[in-house]
């Protein structure tokens, strides 16, 4: 939501309360002024409780301690183009709001929601003006700066190369996945991350008290299994703790002595399901099935249930989980437990058979399945290594006594010829030549079944031609062709 004056000088953008007035307008300054100070009383408590100053700021002391560079640069007023990244609730609008109240430079803000081309240049043109007039810098801070489309960031980029305006965005969403190489190259990235309790609980106890932006002036007595709850269903949230801190407050009437008891059962009316931050576009939901995946492949059941659990709480898709769970049967299990890929393919053909909810049940047995089974990637790091020697190397014939023999005049050229059928000898084994050069591909792990495996190959290469002998020959034909 954005509200004030289009003229220019004159901005006026809601979370931040930041006037530049112009010598024709300072009347509907004033208006402006008041309206915004209304605005402000009747904003969120989340908005309301928005740090001004670095003192202010609770929590992602890895980039704002003292003397981290973000800091520095905020101290010292010399804000470079900078991209915050992180989960909702964790500062980064605030950040905005601390850095619009301590710039001397101007500073505009633009939601990439409701923004535009013609907005990006409006600002621009005005930026331009302002600093050929005065010399004075523009801010120019985008929330959500990754719903921006490529030609709407790349609006941007001569002017923040050329330092017309300084750009600060916020995404929840990995930057190097939404904004543009170019942006990405001429920005500082700043990762914030989830806040811990201890910042929660700082952040609800100065809103309880704040008589002016908080909820000072309401008498609650707050509970400690109440405030606890709050933080723990809030996640790291602090968006989502302040508002369901209001919504309790205003909503719980007061005893007799007007004094409101915010509750346990006040807390979970108040918050009734945890938010789990997955986005299914977004980092959250790559970074989670990485986890679910690593944890069956450390063979760890507990931590592959509690990633599961997470998408399934979060309303993953069952058929990408299960597509999941077999990609890691063939791959971290493979000839080490050859069930392992018929349990796998079973739960994610039941998932397309019945999907949710009841397809949890055969997806956490699978999955549990596969970390607590033998595991080996000899086959997958072997055909990795063919896949080098193709890519890399000289592309290998096939032997002439290997080709397609099927068809009329195949002989003439020497095809099919020479070949022995494995079936006709004793053991179905016979030595001869597979590939034209010695290469050795598969090398399978003394785990599981695949242990009775390497014993067999081991046997099998040791072989030599004079310990197979050949059947007679009318017995060695086969119906197969080929």
């Amino acid at each position: 939501m954005a509200f004030g004056s289009k003229l220019p000088g004159h901005t006026a953008q809601a979370g931040f309360f930041v006037f530049n007035s112009c010598p024709r307008c300072k009347v509907e300054d004033l208006f402006e002024q008041g309206r915004t100070k209304r605005l402000e009383k009747e904003a969120p408590l989340a908005l309301r409780m928005r740090p001004r100053t670095l003192d202010e700021f609770v929590g992602q002391e890895h980039i704002l301690a003292p003397g981290k560079l973000l800091r520095r640069m905020i101290e010292a007023d010399r804000i470079s183009s900078l991209i915050l990244y992180g989960p909702p609730g964790t500062g980064k609008s605030a950040l905005g709001s601390v850095i619009a109240h301590t710039t001397q430079a101007h500073f505009e803000h633009l939601n990439a929601v409701t923004a535009g081309v013609d907005d990006i240049r409006r600002i621009i043109k005005e930026a331009k003006e302002r600093s050929s007039l005065s010399g004075r810098k523009t801010i120019l801070f985008i929330d959500e700066i990754h719903r921006f489309n490529k030609l709407q960031q790349d609006a941007l980029l001569p002017d923040v190369e050329e330092g017309t305006v300084i750009l600060i965005g916020d995404t929840t969403q990995n930057p190097f996945f939404t904004v543009v190489s170019a942006l990405i190259s001429r920005s500082q990235i700043f990762q914030l991350s989830p806040l811990e309790p201890e910042h929660l609980e700082t952040i609800l106890q100065r809103a309880l008290s704040d008589p002016q932006r908080g909820l000072g002036r309401f008498r609650v007595k707050m509970y400690p299994e109440a405030l606890g709850h709050l933080i723990k269903v809030a996640d790291g949230d602090a968006r989502i703790a302040l508002n369901a801190l209001e919504i309790g407050t205003l909503t719980t009437p007061p005893d007799g002595e007007g004094l409101i008891h915010f509750t346990l059962a006040v807390a979970e009316e108040s918050i009734q399901k945890k938010a789990v931050v997955y986005d299914r576009d977004g980092d959250a939901h790559y970074d989670t099935i990485s986890a679910f995946i690593k944890s069956m492949r450390g063979s760890d059941p507990d931590a592959t249930l509690y990633w599961l659990a997470k998408m399934v709480y979060a309303g993953e898709d069952p058929r990408f989980i299960a597509r999941r769970i077999v990609i890691a049967a063939a791959e971290d299990v493979s000839n080490a437990d050859p069930q392992a890929l018929v349990v796998a393919n079973a739960a994610l053909q039941i998932s397309e058979f019945i999907g949710m909810p009841e397809a949890q049940i055969p997806l956490a047995q699978a999955a549990v399945y596969i970390a607590c089974a033998p595991k080996s990637n000899a086959s997958c790091a072997g055909l990795l290594a063919a896949m080098k020697d193709i890519k890399e190397g000289r592309t290998l014939e096939v032997p002439r006594h290997l080709r397609d023999s099927h068809y009329p005049g195949a002989k003439k050229l020497g095809h099919g010829v020479g070949y022995k059928y494995p079936h006709a000898y004793p053991g179905q084994f016979v030595k001869q030549e597979y590939l034209p050069e010695k290469r050795v591909y598969y090398q399978p792990r003394d785990s599981g079944f695949e242990k009775e495996i390497k014993a067999r190959l081991e046997k099998i290469r040791q072989q030599s031609d004079a310990n197979s002998p050949a059947l007679p020959k009318e017995d060695s034909s086969s119906s197969v062709k080929t």
